[in-house]
């Protein structure tokens, strides 16, 4: 009897079309889950060995653990493991194994964070509800040549944004970086206290890992620091910004706009206010949900899995478990 592998939250299916797994059909048997696992009964859950897991899309928990009493191995896609009880794998000696290499990202998330900042400087959103109303309205936008941009993190996704917005539309570009970074300038892109980012720029965008020192990072003062008018931009995480201060904000027309991909809790509440406004463009966290990223995430597994088996998993690739 070949071990089972569960594939978990394939929900769009790109997963499981991915000609891969034909490889090691013949090692494991493979159940592609569209649907939570929670509607999956617990005598079938008993017999999974591997697990591959989408992002952060299910929680993997204590309970969920008890549940798979024969888990030896989470192919957890992406660079994170947020959503894992990290110390309850190390107790049941869970290896935890990161798809870290994933490159399409690098370009679906900077491409999304340029569209927000192009539709909301050009009142798309607007535009859009009015044209659906059958009105025509009048509208002006502003263009995006020199305004200043402050990105919050210059890591791989927010070096792309600033490339992009200097070089396409000969943007301003000024950057922040969390404390302990030895450069004072990134490339052509200076480098300023969080302060007068804030208080400066036209258009501020988030390209910052989750931590508990990002975390809340835009808060009610940082908010209020923020130039009268400008747009803010998260497609990092959700719990980045006080949502709360920031509806606010928009509500006062202290700030005049915000596209956000990612949300404090998500999915994004019914009856969040951020639904009903025109000055914000939103979408369902699909910064990542491109093709291209959901084939390397197939092909980074599968050969993850096979890896594990042949017992050759790089250990680069591991979650550290003294680290957590």
């Amino acid at each position: 009897m070949k071990p089972l592998l569960l594939v978990l939250d394939d929900w769009e299916g790109n997963i499981a079309q991915n000609k891969c797994w034909n490889v090691i059909n013949e090692l494991v048997d493979i159940q592609f889950l569209k649907d939570s696992i929670d509607s999956i009964s617990d005598s079938y859950l008993k017999d999974a060995v591997y697990l591959m897991a989408i992002r952060e899309r299910t929680k993997l928990s204590k309970v969920l653990f008890d549940k798979l009493p024969h888990l030896k191995l989470i192919l957890q896609t992406g660079g994170h493991a947020y959503h894992i009880d990290i110390e309850e794998a190390k107790k049941r000696n869970i290896t935890i194994v990161l798809g870290r290499k994933v490159k399409a990202p690098l370009l679906s998330v900077p491409e999304l964070t340029m569209a927000m900042i192009l539709g909301i400087m050009h009142l798309i959103p607007q535009a859009q509800y009015a044209m659906e109303q059958g009105e025509w309205p009048l509208l002006t936008g502003r263009t995006l040549n020199n305004r200043r941009l402050g990105i919050l993190g210059m890591g791989r996704h927010g070096t792309r944004v600033a490339h992009i917005a200097k070089t396409a539309f000969n943007m301003e570009v000024v950057i922040w970086e969390r404390p302990g970074s030895k450069n004072e300038q990134i490339g052509d892109y200076p480098r300023l206290p969080l302060s007068e980012l804030l208080s400066t720029s036209d258009i501020v965008s988030i390209h910052l890992r989750l931590s508990p020192e990002s975390k809340r990072l835009i808060n009610m003062e940082r908010i209020n620091e923020m130039k009268k008018g400008a747009i803010l931009i998260n497609t990092s995480r959700g719990e980045i910004v006080d949502e709360i201060t920031l509806i606010d904000a928009l509500k006062s027309g202290h700030l005049s706009g915000a596209g956000l991909d990612v949300f404090a809790q998500e999915p994004l509440s019914r009856d969040s206010p951020l639904r009903t406004m025109n000055n914000v463009m939103l979408t369902p966290h699909i910064g990542w949900t491109v093709e291209e990223v959901f084939d390397e995430f197939s092909q980074i597994a599968c050969n993850q899995l096979i890896q594990f088996m042949n017992g050759n998993l790089p250990e680069s690739e591991l979650v550290d478990f003294a680290l957590k």
